[in-house]
Formats: C-alpha cells, sequence, structure tokens
C-alpha cells in the first residue's frame, strides 16, 4: 500500500531534516528543566523583520496574529528558563523562537545581551533562536528584552512580552522581532486521592485476595489504580500484585476493587495483609502523569 503526504506537510518535514542537519555542528548544551507540552495562544502576535542581507528573514518582514487566523503555540520549561514560541502561518510558514535565560536562571523582566543560539549556549550566556521556512543559523549573537512574562504550573506560559536581534554566523545584518501573548489563567495541577479499604478478602476457591477503595480527583481522568499484597503465614512469604482502571470525576470518591493473585503455590489466607497502593492518571492540562501512593495492614476474611 502506498502512502503520500500533503505537499505541505513532506515540505516542511523535508525541510525540518536540512535545518537539523545544517545545525548539527557547535557545542553540546544542556537542557536544565524538561519542556512542558506546548499548547495553543488564546490572544498573541508574532512579527519580524531584517535588513539586506540578513539569511533568516531574507530582508523581508514578517507578521502573524491568532486574530489572523495564524495558529501560535508557546510553552516553557519546568525551571521556567526558557520560553519556546511556534508559528504556523495560515500562508504556510513556518516559524520559532526560543528565548532563554543563563544556566541556572529564571526568566525574568529585562535585558538579555550576549545571547548565543539556543540550545547550545553555555554558563552566562542567554539562549536565543529564530529558525523556519527551512532556515536556521549555525552560529548566532544577539540580545532580547523581555518586558513582561508570566509562568504557571509546569511551564505553562500566561503572558509574554518580548522583542529581540539576532545576528548569523557573525554577521552585522540582523533580524529584529517581537513577540505578545496573553492566555488565560493557568488550570490547576491535577490531584489525586488514594483511599484503600482496611478490609479485605482472601478466595477459599482460587487464593486470590480482593483489595478495595476510592480514589478522588479535582479533574475528570481515567485512573489506573495498582498495588502489591503480602502476606506471611507461619514460613510462607506470600506476594501478588493487582491493577485496575476507573473513571473518576470531581465531586465524589469513585470505589474501585482490585483482585491480586498469589504469585507461588500458596494462596492468599485469613488474616493481615500489607497492600502497598499506587493511583496514576495523567493530567489532561499539562499532559505529564501525577501518581498517589498509599501503604497500609489490610485485614483479609474469607471470602
Amino acid at each position: 500500500m502506498h502512502l503520500s503526504l500533503p505537499r505541505r506537510v513532506l515540505a516542511r518535514a523535508t525541510a525540518t531534516l536540512a535545518l537539523a542537519l545544517a545545525m548539527a555542528t557547535g557545542t553540546t548544551g544542556l537542557l536544565s528543566g524538561a519542556e512542558a507540552h506546548a499548547l495553543p495562544v488564546t490572544d498573541g502576535s508574532f512579527g519580524f523583520g531584517g535588513d539586506e542581507g540578513d539569511y533568516i528573514s531574507g530582508g523581508q518582514s514578517y507578521a502573524y496574529a491568532t486574530a489572523s487566523q495564524d495558529r501560535l503555540n508557546v510553552s516553557g520549561d519546568t525551571d521556567n528558563r526558557v520560553v519556546t514560541v511556534s508559528v504556523d502561518g495560515a500562508n504556510g510558514d513556518w516559524w520559532t523562537l526560543n528565548l532563554g535565560a543563563p544556566s541556572g536562571k529564571t526568566l525574568t523582566p529585562g535585558t538579555y545581551t550576549g545571547a548565543t543560539r539556543y540550545p547550545f549556549n553555555e554558563g552566562t550566556e542567554p539562549g536565543l533562536s529564530l529558525s523556519g521556512n527551512g532556515r536556521g543559523c549555525n552560529q548566532l549573537t544577539g540580545s532580547f528584552t523581555i518586558s513582561a512574562v508570566e509562568f504557571g504550573p509546569q511551564g505553562y506560559v500566561k503572558k509574554l512580552d518580548a522583542t529581540f536581534e539576532q545576528h548569523c554566523e557573525g554577521g552585522t545584518a540582523a533580524a529584529r522581532g517581537e513577540v505578545h501573548i496573553e492566555n488565560p489563567a493557568p488550570p490547576a495541577e491535577l490531584g489525586l486521592g488514594l483511599d484503600i479499604a482496611l478490609a479485605g478478602t482472601a478466595s477459599s476457591l482460587n487464593g486470590k485476595a480482593t483489595i478495595n477503595g476510592t480514589v478522588s480527583c479535582n479533574k475528570p481522568v481515567q485512573v489506573t489504580v495498582a498495588g502489591d499484597v503480602t502476606q506471611v503465614k507461619k514460613r510462607d512469604l506470600i506476594r501478588g500484585s493487582f491493577s485496575t482502571s476507573v473513571s473518576c470525576t470531581p465531586g465524589a470518591p469513585v470505589a474501585w476493587t482490585g483482585k491480586a493473585v498469589p504469585t507461588g503455590s500458596v494462596p492468599f489466607q485469613k488474616g493481615d495483609v500489607e497492600v502497598e497502593g499506587r493511583a496514576t492518571a495523567t493530567d489532561p492540562d499539562y499532559s505529564l502523569p501525577v501518581t498517589v501512593g498509599e501503604t497500609v495492614a489490610v485485614r483479609l476474611t474469607r471470602g
């Protein structure tokens, strides 16, 4: 079966690969914080232009805005050090802008001089990179000014007002631009609660231990509840694991039940067991896993 991509997608993928290969040289740098999932910008604009001889702009001017049906996305990193803005223009243009504080610093209002190419900036150097439409600098110098920036949890960017100037390959020609972003207040992070009931059952038919409890959440999610059950009877160490999944909605605890199968030939029996439980779900707003745990003693009755 032959699969084909739309012309624009294929052209962009090819250009991205070529740009990555062209930018592969240079010193290696370490990213201080994990980059958050990019989120659409609610209200924003991005524009730049360049001098004659500037490679990135080609001496032209570009302007994009959410009000003009251009798509802007923004993300920060979990250290609030770097902001990445990407543009998918309604006309097919695509650009990416990175603005980063020096290593170990938080991006705050102020002017950052002596910037070098992100993410290969090191030490006290700020990071900067404007690339796109198949063009990028191998080496660059520049500066940028942050007029306003507001972060939320997990790299959420609520507000960004910034200007920048970038010179490719040590040249005097420059690309200069600005970006303005205004997003709603950040959503709350996912909160999970796990409760393990202090009473369970040991099946006299198959030797399984039935464990139950409840989970709670502050936003609708699918929660996986898993755990390990351990029991000591005379000289026998009995172990087993359980896993189940339930849909959780805010407002009231949701019941769950799991059955632990003994790993050996000795079944779970009436008496006390130790249960180590974990509830895990992915935060739908930040695309990050959240896990809570609880370890309790549970008394099994014959079931």
